[in-house]
This record gives structure tokens, sequence and C-alpha cells, in this order.
């Protein structure tokens, strides 16, 4: 599997694009390092680890540069699994030796990154049965361990569970923990989890689709009825409906009232009905009161009590660069394509030509936030934010696999050329700002208006277009 070779090539006439893209790209080989025998895209910008809630996503994301440090990203976590079932949160390298770490679970945006692997890599069936074992030990874990009060509902126990590093909504809750028991003693945890309830969802999905893939229609079924399980808890149990929004519940059961952006983090494990989600992004993602402030996407709702516009790494307040890259996949699972070139753009501003890519953004001014913890060296070269500059640039003015499919971008204002090969094949769509004419091995297949995402087959058949501006014309493709 991993003789994959891929490749992008990126060419822009537009200044602040054609300064941000290539330092991502030469940034982002800064933070490819050697753990073991493998070579390893960790997260960058002081964090010199692979971490769960990021680089199983980078890793995928930076896949369509090269493939095979994108996959070490979820081989090794594979690999350290323990033979309970727990996945390391963190694998580091110290004095030399390849260690996990599993002193919190640091989210979990891996089973959906790690299954689009298996179809970039041209799907490998050993792969996808590891996969597959992976993730039913850590569902089964999950379900064995993280109820301690048998109420149906899935706990986090730290702050690092859920990777929200010195986040006001956490109490006294310790940072990492380590222990097989919930601590005690603590103010809020252990606490009821949407996210820990999406890591199951997502694993179940992700199992459900494995088992369609592996053509068992028996497993699926049951995969896909678990997943349904989790589901109605997460709503039953975190979502309130006058409020349009999740919110966890503390040891003694009680609803928080801080309104985070964790139901965003929902929707990329696409553990919410439509319907729900679609509220959340109407009265509150796209709300400027809340988290449409002009650098979008603060952690906490900016007229929370809890707010906090805390400059070093804190998930209290400010726009994190790693909410930016989930964004992505949490609006595309529920149709909301519109808003992906507004947050691209406010992104690539705030980067700036002088390429900040650094952890935060202060949510009313864009400024990066340019210190990492106490003691470490202002941030130069962070991964979320650099992998975020890329992806985003696909999406909107490129072309980008998506499992048996690609996503073609014609957005306006830049004049690019993007190509995009895997083996032999290549994918190329060349914009004027005004247009785009799309090729697939070199022949060209379609000519499309502006502010336009088409999906198409592996082989440029149209499958679906959806606009990306509010006066973009769906019907203005000519095959």
């Amino acid at each position: 599997m991993n003789t994959t070779v891929t490749g992008v090539c990126f060419q822009t006439e537009d200044p602040l694009l054609a300064r941000l893209v290539p330092q991502a790209e030469k940034k982002c080989l800064t933070n490819i390092k050697d753990f073991g025998q493998d070579k390893v895209l960790v997260e960058g910008g002081g964090y010199e680890k692979i971490w769960l809630e990021t680089q199983p996503m980078g890793g995928a994301m930076y896949a369509t540069r090269n493939f095979t440090v994108g996959l070490n990203n979820s081989l090794l976590v594979m690999r350290h699994q323990r033979v309970d079932g727990r996945i390391p949160g963190s694998i580091a390298v110290i004095d030399g030796a390849v260690v996990p770490q599993f002193n919190k679970f640091q989210g979990f945006c891996f089973p959906a990154p790690a299954l689009d692997l298996y179809y970039l890599g041209g799907k490998d069936p050993a792969y996808l049965a590891q996969l597959k074992t992976t993730l039913e030990r850590f569902d089964a874990y999950l379900w064995r361990v993280r109820d301690s009060d048998g109420d149906g509902c899935l706990e986090s126990w730290c702050k690092y569970d859920t990777g929200e590093d010195h986040a006001m909504r956490y109490g006294d809750a310790p940072d990492p923990w380590e222990a097989e028991t919930p601590p005690e003693g603590c103010t809020v945890v252990p606490m009821a989890s949407m996210d820990v309830m999406s890591f199951s969802y997502s694993a179940c999905e992700t199992l459900a689709e494995i088992a369609r893939l592996q053509s068992s229609g028996a497993d699926a079924a049951r995969w896909s009825l678990q997943a349904t399980r989790v589901r109605d808890k997460l709503v039953d149990y975190l979502w309130d409906d006058a409020r349009g929004a999740c919110f966890d519940r503390d040891k003694n059961h009680r609803p928080q009232s801080v309104l985070t952006h964790n139901t965003l983090r929902c929707m990329y494990w696409n553990s919410l009905p439509a319907p729900l989600a679609a509220r959340f992004v109407k009265e509150h993602l796209c709300n400027p009161a809340e988290f449409w402030t002009p650098m979008p996407l603060p952690s906490v709702a900016v007229n929370d009590p809890l707010f906090r516009n805390v400059t070093t790494n804190n998930w209290s307040g400010q726009a994190e660069a790693l909410t930016y890259q989930r964004a992505i996949r949490a609006l595309e699972n529920y149709g909301f394509y519109m808003l992906i070139p507004t947050l691209g753009r406010k992104l690539m501003q705030a980067i700036g030509p002088e390429c900040r890519f650094v952890q935060q953004y202060d949510p009313f001014t864009g400024t990066p936030s340019v210190t990492c913890e106490p003691g470490q060296p202002p941030q130069d070269a962070y991964g979320p934010a650099m992998l975020s500059v890329l992806e985003y640039t696909a999406r909107l003015y490129g072309v980008s696999p998506v499992r048996d499919t690609l996503v073609w971008g014609s957005c306006s204002g830049a004049a690019c050329r993007y190509t995009q090969t895997v083996n032999d094949h290549s994918w190329e769509i060349v914009n004027s700002g005004h247009g785009a004419e799309a090729f697939v091995d070199g022949r060209k297949v379609f000519t499309a208006g502006p502010d336009l995402r088409i999906t198409t087959d592996l082989q440029g058949h149209i499958l679906r277009a959806d606009r990306y501006g509010q006066d973009a014309d769906v019907h203005d493709i000519k095959l």
C-alpha cells in the first residue's frame, strides 16, 4: 500500500496564495521526523509528537503530497494500541525510542482519515482489516472503561482527553490522567462528554463502512445500529433543544452552561442528526455575537461568561487553527459548503504574507498569538495552520481526492493552476479567476463558472455540483 506516490503542483498569480502555499509546503518538510524506522509528520510549532487529535487527520491531508509519511501517522497509532484496546493519545521519541503515551485520549480525529487513506492507497485489504480490528478494540475499551457511573454516556476524565488545554469549563480537572479509574474529588470530572460519545460514534460509523467494503452485510447492519444507539443517547442526554447546542454534564449529571464550539466537533465526527447540526450552524456558528466573529470560530462563544481571550495555548477563547482544520469535514458532512471559502480566506488573511503559522488567532482582530507554552520559542511552523492553508486551497481552487470521488473548486478571485497526481494519474484544474477548466490525465472533462464545488468520479464524470458563492450558478457547467 505504501508504494503509492502522490504529489501536488500549485501555481498562482494571487500574491497572498503565492506566498502562503509554498511556505506551508516548505515548513511542513521541517515537521517530518524519524520515529524509529518510520518518517512521520509531527504537529510542529513546539509540539514534537504525533497527537491523536491532529496527526492522523493531518497525515491524511499531507498524504496527497507524500503518501508514505501521511500513512505512517495512522499506522503508528494502530501499531501501538494496547492489548486492552486503548490507543495512545500521543506518541513521542524519547532518547531514541518510540514511546506511546496513554495519559489522555487527546481527541480522536482518526477513524475517517484512516479510512480515507485506504482509498488513496489503492484499497489494500490488509490495511482495511487492521483498521477494523483497531476500531473494534478501541470502541470496546471505551464502553468497558469510560462509563464509570453506568448512565450510558461516555466520559472525559481530564482536560487532555478532549484536547482542551487550560479550558475554564474543566474547573479543577487534571491535565493528563493515566489511571483506568476516574479522578476523585474534582468538581466537574468525570464528565459526560459529547466528544467521547462522538469517538464511539465515529468508530462505529467507520466500522459499518468497512463492513460494507468487505461485503459483510450483517456486520454493517450491526455497526450501523450501534452507531444509531450512540447518536440517540448523545442527543437525548447532551443536546439542549431549547438552546440549540450540545452541553456536557458534570459528575453530578448537571448540564454545563458554557456554550463551546464542541458541537462543531460533533459535526466533524458526524455524530449529530442533520436537523440539529443545522440549528447549531444557523443559531450559533453563524452568529456574530457568538462564533462568527471577525476571525470566526473561537473555542467558546465570545459572549459567554467563561470566554477568555488568552494568547497562550488555551481552549477558553481564541480561534484555533486546529478548529479551522476540522471545520472542513464538519461542514462538508452536513452540506454547509458555502461557509468554507469564508473560513479559508479568513485564516489565510490572518496568517498573512508574513506566514505566521501559529496555533491561535484573536477572534476580534485576527492577530496571530505567536507564543506557545511558557518557555517555548515563538511558533513558526504549527502543522494545523499550514495544513489548513493547503487543504482550503485545494477545496477552493484545486482538486481533492475524497475516497472514490474528486472534489473540484472554481472559486473566483485567484488565477491559478492546481495539479494532483496519484501514481500515473493526474487531475488538474485551471482557474482564470472567473471560471475553470478541469482535466483528467490531460483530457478536458468540463468547464465551470466561478464559485462552484463540483464532485466527480475519478474519471471526471460529474456526480453533483454545489454553490460556494451566493451568486454561483450550478448549471454553469459544460461537459
